[in-house]
């Protein structure tokens, strides 16, 4: 981000954009920047007024009206950047936007350059092609890196703390905090020298936590623990194989061999066949943290905000790098970008736009794994080839596949599959998906337990038979997504 901000600065782009919650350290970085180019810095705010940051007592709280500091600005004769914090606010006023294009104009021939500093990203239709947007990176591993050094420095001054920490221990530290803002990392390791009377192992844990709950509050992206294993699911050989061996595909070990970093997965199928607990199980197999993005919840009502969610989560998910994306049934979300100019003033469009050329061009390593049940919702640029490393279709499960189903869900209720006639539940249940077997057998424990005895093979089956599978319910949709998948995906359980 500092290469491109210089670059735009010393190519005199007249109006800039900086989008971050970070104002202190984007401050920190254009003061750094006009050191460099011997320029200087001045600060606007609603509240303080105009101020130059090498004279920060020296403030004009006359300069306060956000239409009069842009006349300012355009009749100053300094060499110098201007910064306006929260100037979004005032972007709906025909006056201020008028100013803003006469700015750029005359501010284009000079060495003076505008910057709105602000969290969230709100350009008016009239300033789109008059103001660049610069993308303020979350703290990289060494700068997160800086902070831990000094704060353990520091507690090891005090000396009245733990501080126990070897090289390994550090770098987890300093994983735990990527993906944070500078003060979000030094909240966290605060919390944890508090909790842990120092900084030691245990205190990895706490900064992990303390991360996954400050990144919930985005409503976007959230830190998914990943409790399921490979051997919870039923089936899907060949998925699973393909998994497994991709299992060191992050590692160095792999790119001095001159394997490239896996890009993700799409897998499409039939509701409850085991798609989710796939996404769920790579997390503990590739040993890798899984962070689930609602689609859904990026769209909301304040223009601009979806744009800038989609890059929140994006950049969140890159700073986190090796890490695993999980968007689960991606269709719902990009359902409608086709007449998305129509309906939404091409919100969707955008928002899809940016995600699929991120899948194409993503140089960080962020494997997604996107599931979808209804490939007729979902755009044809989404599954050309190149967004994703393969495309699995997941079908019903066939009767060995079912038997292996029904022994996973028994084991897990601390029953024997043994002491059961698996042969003859395989077989009764044809056309039925992992769910549905897995709710026949808590419908047969309901059973059992009301009457005070054990679960037996009758109990199960008769459950099953009770029920209308989604086979049924909907063959048609099913036999159109068997049609579709025949000659574009591959099959998750293998041929046969």
């Amino acid at each position: 981000m500092a290469d491109e901000l210089d670059l735009c600065i010393r190519a005199r782009y007249p109006l800039l954009y900086i989008v971050t919650y970070e104002e202190q350290r984007a401050l920190d970085q254009l003061e750094k920047l006009c050191v460099a180019q011997k320029k200087k810095l001045f600060v606007w705010s609603f509240t303080q007024g105009l101020y130059n940051v090498a004279l920060p007592e020296r403030v004009d709280t006359s300069q306060r009206d956000p239409q009069k500091v842009l006349a300012t600005v355009i009749s100053a004769e300094d060499n110098a950047i201007y910064v306006l914090a929260d100037y979004h606010h005032f972007l709906k006023d025909p006056g201020i936007l008028r100013l803003l294009r006469e700015a750029r104009q005359k501010l284009k021939p000079s060495h003076k350059t505008l910057v709105i500093l602000s969290p969230v990203l709100e350009i008016p239709p009239d300033l789109e092609k008059d103001v660049t947007v610069v993308d303020f990176a979350i703290p990289s591993f060494d700068e997160v890196a800086q902070i831990v050094d000094a704060m353990l420095e520091a507690l090891q001054e005090r000396g009245n703390c733990n501080v126990s920490v070897d090289a390994g221990t550090r770098e987890r530290l300093i994983k735990a905090g990527l993906g944070l803002t500078i003060d979000e990392v030094e909240n966290a390791l605060n919390k944890a020298i508090v909790m842990h009377k120092g900084l030691t192992a245990e205190a990895v844990a706490t900064v992990a936590q303390e991360k996954r709950q400050i990144i919930r509050k985005s409503g976007v992206l959230e830190f998914y623990q990943a409790t399921e294993q490979m051997g919870d699911l039923g089936g899907l050989t060949e998925l699973k194989e393909w998994l497994r061996k991709r299992t060191r595909a992050f590692s160095e070990k792999a790119r001095a061999f001159g394997l490239p970093e896996p890009k993700g997965l799409l897998m499409v199928g039939v509701q409850g066949c085991g798609k989710s607990l796939t996404a769920k199980a790579v997390g503990s197999l590739w040993r890798l943290p899984l962070l689930r993005l609602d689609i859904g919840r990026l769209f909301s009502g304040v223009v601009g905000s979806s744009e800038h969610n989609m890059r929140t989560a994006i950049t969140v998910a890159e700073s986190l790098s090796p890490v695993i994306l999980w968007v689960d049934e991606i269709e719902k979300g990009m359902a409608g970008v086709g007449s998305s100019n129509f309906s939404d003033a091409g919100t969707a469009a955008r928002v899809f736009g940016s995600f699929v050329t991120w899948l194409q061009e993503k140089q960080k390593p962020v494997f997604v794994i996107a599931t979808a049940n209804d490939v007729s919702q979902l755009p044809p640029e989404l599954i050309r080839k190149g967004r994703f490393d393969e495309i699995f279709f997941v079908d019903l499960p066939r009767e060995a596949e079912r038997r292996e189903i029904f022994d996973i869900h028994l084991r897990k209720r601390n029953r024997n599959p043994e002491d059961f006639d698996l042969e003859t539940l395989a077989a009764v249940s044809e056309g039925y998906s992992g769910s549905e077997i897995e709710q026949a057998i808590i419908a047969g424990l309901y059973d059992a337990f009301d009457e005070d005895r054990p679960l037996t093979t009758p109990d199960i089956e008769r459950n099953v038979k009770k029920s209308v599978p989604l086979s049924q319910t909907m063959a048609e949709r099913i036999g159109q997504l068997r049609e579709w998948a025949k000659y574009r995906a591959r099959p998750a359980a293998g041929a046969g």
